[in-house]
């Protein structure tokens, strides 16, 4: 079909200029409808930079940044996401989903490629399409070499700011000994350093790396958007460096840094609680648990650990699936875990037999979660604050009401009860595991990504603001605040059986390899659960027949992932994994569609 003209709120990184399509003629065109919040997103805008960059000359990406999130719709959000996360191509600020919604996506990234003559010649949806996306530009210079345009795109660079911290992430406080009493450690994250700074958390004593994004141990390392941190037992300090999918290890007594776990390449396999990988997946915090330390993989959505005296990683909760789920370690879901913290509970409160308690600020569910370290009856994974995946707000009260919105951090406040970096909410929140309430402690910060308890103040990464804050610990307040659920076009479908089908197309060079097996894996689930009676559950295959019940509105939460290897190199051939997760808002309407097709990657 011709490809619908891009209409939005404004453009970024275009020198104030609008764009059309039929400007963008001659061009091949990539549209990436991505979302801040996503970290599957975020992951997908580092995977295209080599592609720009290869075909700079024919190739023109334009972002479509359509939010998940109410704060993702605030024109300022957008304009600090898209300098945070490096983002040097032109991007439709689309508030009211009209472009999503006139291409059709349901899913967070979806990829449109529109070819030199105006027409859409393939979708697809998720990461790890680069190869396909690379064959198929091929293909298009080939097809269209009689109307292509070669030379410079649209993008215009914007001016480069100038702070001392650039959307810090996270901080902890350093030993007082060696002459670095009362400092503080602070990821400074689109500067990709490790920042020292004194008890005033303004003056910097000292930077490590570089500041060139890369993956180079020693003296002069080189991160990736480093995030976590933890003092591990022996003074050293272990990094999450996210983009890296690696954890580092930095002396501090000459800020040398070395790696520790992760191979610098994003782990795409599905592992088990208990299994490990070589490879990691967006690590975003990290903490001293139990005698290990703690890995918020935000990548794909589980708990690892890793062991400093023998290196080893290993699944400690999560299936992989998103969503939220409590129960044993291998039944839980989470939704990009992002921040950790430990407590010891109070009399009356949540115990373990270590006597200890793990928090985990679970992002995409705007929701706190807890873990125990070894349950003796009951869950493992406990849900204190959050509605699931759809469902957020700003809302004080009782924990089973109260609403969060994509919160990044966490600590344990002096009387044992949670403070909550409430990130799109721009607050800090309250929560009393004894009380189970939810109050507000502080409000009106700039994306607030980190919380650290130093005597009797907090002290606040205000992310967006680029700066540490100290605010004493007060009083809660409580807020009433709104309920919001994500803002996207329900779809109606037929009562009764549902046909659910997943398109997928191996790219060119690629195939379906079954000689050990079905390669593909399919979940489906509800929300509320009973939206279906039939269909529910985790089995092999891109196709399954789903029975709804009475309920007429709610989401289905579709999740896939397909293993294609390359050709011609027989059982050692690269394999590549493909995945996605929807979570689809339904409308039971009778004579309405009685199937469903989405497309993981499809060529039209």
């Amino acid at each position: 079909m011709r490809a619908p003209e891009l209409r939005g709120r404004r453009w970024l990184n275009t020198g104030g200029r609008d764009l059309s399509l039929a400007q963008l003629r001659g061009k091949i065109v990539l549209l990436d409808f991505w979302t801040f919040c996503c970290v599957n997103c975020l992951r997908v805008l580092d995977e295209l930079r080599e592609l720009e960059e290869r075909y700079a000359d024919v190739l023109v990406t334009v972002g479509v940044h359509s939010p998940k999130f109410l704060h993702e719709a605030d024109p300022v959000a957008v304009d600090a996401a898209v300098e945070r996360y490096g983002v040097h191509h032109p991007v439709l600020d689309d508030p009211q989903l009209v472009t999503w919604d006139a291409y059709a996506a349901r899913a967070w990234p979806t990829l449109v490629v529109v070819d030199p003559r105006g027409y859409v010649v393939a979708q697809m949806s998720g990461e790890g399409h680069a190869h396909g996306l690379a064959v198929l530009v091929e293909e298009l210079i080939a097809e269209h070499a009689d109307v292509l345009h070669r030379g410079g795109g649209p993008y215009v660079a914007p001016p480069e700011p100038e702070t001392a911290l650039r959307f810090p992430g996270k901080v902890i406080a350093l030993p007082r000994e060696d002459g670095r009493g009362g400092t503080f450690l602070v990821s400074d994250t689109a500067h990709h350093q490790l920042v020292e700074l004194e008890a005033d958390l303004a003056t910097v004593r000292r930077r490590i790396g570089t500041g060139e994004r890369g993956l180079v141990d020693g003296s002069e390392a080189r991160f990736a958007e480093p995030q976590g941190l933890a003092l591990l037992p022996d003074g050293d300090v272990v990094v999450a460096d996210s983009v890296n999918h690696a954890l580092r290890r930095v002396h501090l007594a000459d800020g040398s840094v070395t790696t520790v776990a992760g191979t610098g390449d994003q782990l795409r396999d599905r592992v088990e609680v208990g299994g490990t990988a070589d490879e990691l997946s967006t690590p975003w915090d990290v903490v001293w648990w139990d005698g290990r330390v703690v890995v918020a993989m935000a990548g794909n959505h589980q708990l690892w650990t890793w062991d400093p005296a023998t290196g080893a990683t290993a699944v400690l909760a999560g299936t992989t699936n998103e969503g939220l789920r409590d129960g044993a370690p291998r039944e839980a879901f989470f939704a990009q875990p992002s921040g950790l913290a430990t407590s010891t509970p109070r009399v009356g409160g949540p115990a373990s037999r270590h006597g200890s308690m793990l928090w985990i600020a679970d992002a995409e569910t705007s929701a706190l979660r807890s873990m125990t370290a070894a349950p003796g009856v009951g869950a493992a994974v406990t849900t204190a604050v959050g509605q699931g995946l759809f469902d957020f707000g700003h809302r004080d009260g009782e924990a089973e009401k109260a609403l969060l919105q994509h919160p990044l951090g966490v600590a344990v406040l002096p009387d044992g009860s949670v403070a909550i970096a409430d990130t799109y909410n721009g607050a800090v929140r309250r929560y009393d595991p004894v009380t189970r309430t939810v109050g507000t402690l502080a409000s009106d910060l700039a994306e607030p990504s980190d919380l650290l308890v130093d005597g009797d103040t907090l002290i606040v990464v205000e992310s967006a603001a680029h700066r540490l804050v100290r605010v004493p610990i007060p009083a809660s307040t409580l807020v009433e605040g709104g309920a919001h659920q994500v803002r996207r076009a329900p779809t109606d479908l037929s009562p009764g059986l549902l046909d659910l089908r997943i398109a997928f197309t191996p790219p060119t060079g690629q195939h379906l390899d079954t000689r050990f097996g079905d390669p593909t894996q399919l979940t489906v689930a509800a929300s509320p659960p009973e939206l279906l009676v039939a269909g529910t559950g985790t089995a092999t295959g891109l196709a399954r027949e789903l029975v709804f019940g009475e309920v007429t509105e709610g989401v289905l939460q579709i999740s896939v992932a397909a293993a294609a290897c390359d050709e011609g190199d027989g059982v050692f051939a690269a394999c590549h994994r493909y995945q996605q997760d929807w979570g689809i808002p339904v409308r039971l309407v009778p004579g309405a569609p009685g199937e469903l097709t989405l497309d993981l990657r499809a060529v039209q």
